[in-house]
């Protein structure tokens, strides 16, 4: 595709080669977000943030992404405080909010709601997460983060293994990543979750017509075996009908280093979208994995910077001017560790 002032709202926009584009892109900003560099491409744009809902990594990867870039940020990050409890209603912001930025990213809890409010938007719209639907950006991050850790052990994408683990249902950030996955060959998927949290059977069905591997696990330790990633998400409170339904399940699929070194293989990675639940009735990831040189939640978390710096580059056209804008830096590299 071309990108180029482009709304990104689903994974589904994409082929592999606008995925592989992104990725090169998102090599090239590593030495920025690693502030070796420093450039000001997009000095003079602005970014509006509209978080309708709450985050605090997607957000702030966001608005660091595009500062990195050069731009400026402007937020709303809650209802309560929006022109939405007046009535306003979608169109007329996006009319609005349009007139004030060069790019918006938008999360709503509402399923479709980013979609509606893109149509009427004048400014291209990258979609935050939108209810139980996707969260492309998130996706687009982890599949990176995937190859990254894979090519490191000498494996690549085709061919892949991976174990989806604890809430399938609600859970937006697999949704997506099934979708970037069909674009790609010969993977097994290991379905690991209660009946009532599985997959839906539409994003199953993907899975199948591609001719993906597909198993269906409800016991942790049998679903966490012969796979080279394990995608541990949390159980997704805010979208059950009432607390009590959700805590139904609240550590049923616990990894702890026990766990790991009993079922998977020892070069497994370990992700997470974030946040995992640390409180200790829930855990999904216990803090005794830390130290695991395999848990790849932090770095997957880094690499959503480079990605998002990747996707604002290609879509206000600035990806083979942001060298020409750009100065080496030497005040700040001895004081920060990248992995």
């Amino acid at each position: 595709m071309n990108f180029v002032g482009e709304h990104i709202l689903s994974v589904a926009q994409l082929n592999r080669a606008d995925v592989e584009e992104i990725f090169a892109v998102a090599d090239k900003m590593t030495p920025f977000a690693h502030r070796e560099r420093i450039t000001r491409v997009l000095d003079g744009a602005v970014l509006c943030n509209l978080f309708f809902e709450a985050s605090t990594r997607t957000r702030l990867s966001f608005g660091t992404a595009f500062n990195l870039l050069g731009g400026s940020v402007r937020e709303t990050t809650d209802v309560g405080s929006s022109s939405i409890v007046k009535g306003e209603s979608l169109k007329d912001i996006a009319r609005v909010v349009s007139g004030y930025s060069d790019v918006i990213v938008m999360r709503h809890s509402i399923d479709g709601a980013v979609a509606e409010f893109a149509e009427s938007s004048r400014s291209p719209v990258l979609n935050g997460g939108d209810g139980s639907n996707e969260h492309p950006t998130q996706a687009l991050l982890d599949l990176y983060t995937i190859q990254k850790e894979l090519n490191a052990r000498k494996k690549d994408l085709d061919g892949l293994r991976i174990a989806m683990i604890g809430d399938l249902k609600y859970g937006r950030t697999v949704h997506s990543l099934i979708k970037l996955l069909t674009l790609f060959r010969n993977i097994r998927v290991h379905l690991v979750a209660p009946p009532d949290l599985n997959m839906p059977e539409t994003m199953i069905a993907e899975l199948h017509r591609v001719g993906h591997e597909v198993q269906h696990f409800e016991q942790l330790e049998q679903g966490v075996q012969a796979v080279d990633v394990l995608y541990v998400t949390r159980i997704q409170e805010e979208r059950f009908s009432f607390d009590a339904e959700a805590s139904e399940y609240k550590g049923l699929f616990r990894i702890n280093q026990a766990v790991y070194s009993q079922h998977c293989q020892p070069d497994t990675v370990i992700m997470h979208p974030l946040p995992r639940d640390s409180r200790e009735d829930a855990q999904e990831l216990s803090v005794d994995l830390d130290s695991n040189p395999n848990l790849a939640v932090f770095r997957q978390s880094d690499n959503g910077l480079i990605v998002r710096m990747a996707l604002f580059a290609l879509i206000l056209d600035v990806v083979n001017k942001v060298e020409d804008h750009s100065t080496p830096v030497g005040w700040f590299t001895d004081v920060r560790k990248w992995d």
